[in-house]
């Protein structure tokens, strides 16, 4: 008489198992928007001229270089940020049209 235990796994599986948890857990990591490198310490005094107007890489790279910002965060209808504040972000919203809606140093 022969007896096969049942917690025998195919060798495919638990290679098949990780293959598919690292392209899930890959799929959770979101990629920041693009970076614009300034000087550093961000200042929004006479960025009104950009509200409302597209949010293409020209405006991107004036706001970065008229703020002074490290980093320009582009900030879309569906982008979740958090509540951190640094002086050298200067947050940019966009609407769903890639129109700028506000930017704020924060």
């Amino acid at each position: 008489m022969t007896f096969l235990s049942r917690n025998r796994q195919p060798k495919v599986l638990v290679p098949a198992l990780a293959l598919v948890s690292s392209l899930a857990l890959g799929a959770c990591v979101s990629t920041p928007g693009p970076v614009v490198k300034g000087p550093g310490l961000c200042k929004a005094d006479g960025l009104a001229w950009a509200v409302g107007q597209p949010a293409d890489e020209a405006n991107m790279r004036k706001l970065a270089a008229q703020s002074g910002a490290g980093l320009v965060n582009p900030i879309g209808p569906e982008t979740i940020t958090t509540r951190d504040l640094r002086q050298d972000r200067l947050r940019v919203f966009i609407d769903k049209n890639n129109v700028i809606t506000a930017v704020r140093c924060e």
